[in-house]
């Protein structure tokens, strides 16, 4: 991930943030986990948000996109990987 693609996905996340029902999937079909991080390479959601994805009700669905959005914003896609965000 770049900058740019990182702003982009910061955006989207913004954009989703009012956004009703169904709240959609972050993924991105790129599906590559960055060691450093843990953050996948596409979506920068870690493991267990992305396994976790199919059975969270849609207010856990915003949470992620949430952490997203933040993580996305404040450039750690590189960095170690974080634990709950309050947003």
């Amino acid at each position: 991930m770049n900058v740019a693609e990182a702003q982009a996905l910061a955006d989207r996340a913004a954009e989703l943030r009012g956004l009703a029902e169904p709240v959609p999937s972050p993924c991105s079909s790129v599906c590559r986990m960055d060691r450093l991080s843990g953050f996948c390479e596409g979506c920068l959601r870690t493991i267990p948000e992305i396994a976790g994805w199919s059975r969270m009700e849609d207010d856990e669905r915003r949470q992620v996109w949430r952490a997203i959005e933040w993580r996305a914003r404040a450039g750690i896609w590189r960095a170690p990987a974080i634990g709950d965000i309050d947003a």
